[in-house]
């Protein structure tokens, strides 16, 4: 295994051990494609270590099959790995509001109905690695208090690691992440007016 020595060792009284095994908080973000594939193959390693994964979908349609969806929900039914449960809390896709249907809960409440689960499963240490995929656009949109996240984040108890994906994930967050990658665009072949594939964006 690849053993990277960090460039700093800080004073904070921790052991290297210790230090190594602090649950982390991550935010994938970005106008570049590969931000939820990433969350999705650091899920592919939890699941590897037998930590139970839960993958909460934000804004993406529950009717919207993703690859990823299937192929970890069959590792984690194997019973070679952990468990993994799949969440899907938005309506639509990511750059479309719809207006909801009657009696129906607005993307806006789905958005704060499904951070409250996410609330309920830390405070329970339900999982030791959440993806929250394209939750920094209800951030962004303001339908969740990113100072609320912060401090939810902050201090929630155990081992469990947090990825968070999205565009436009707000500065705070990024300011108190331990991980962030910006995926920037280079490009794309809908710059040339193709359309998304099978097998490459589902």
């Amino acid at each position: 295994m690849p053993q990277g020595q960090p460039s700093v060792v800080p004073d904070d009284g921790l052991t290297t051990r210790q230090r190594r095994n602090r649950p982390l908080v991550m935010v994938h973000t970005g106008v570049g494609k590969g931000k939820s594939t990433a969350a999705f193959g650091m899920a592919l390693r939890a699941w590897n270590q037998g930590w139970p994964v839960g993958v909460f979908q934000f804004v993406k349609s529950a009717k919207w099959k993703v690859g990823e969806e299937n192929a970890l929900k069959v590792l984690g039914a194997s019973g070679e790995g952990g468990a993994v449960d799949w969440h899907k809390m938005g309506e639509g896709w990511s750059w479309i509001q719809r207006a909801p249907a009657d009696g129906a809960l607005s993307n806006e409440e789905k958005a704060r109905e499904g951070w409250e689960q996410v609330k309920r499963d830390l405070a329970a240490e339900t999982y030791g690695f959440y993806v929250l995929d394209e939750f920094a656009y209800p951030l962004h949109w303001g339908w969740v208090d990113t100072d609320e996240v912060i401090q939810v984040l902050r201090d929630r108890p155990g081992t469990q690691h947090v990825v968070i994906t999205g565009r436009n994930a707000p500065q705070a967050l990024i300011d108190f992440a331990d991980l962030v990658t910006d995926m920037s665009k280079v490009k794309h072949p809908m710059d040339a007016g193709q359309k998304g594939q099978r097998g490459i964006e589902w």
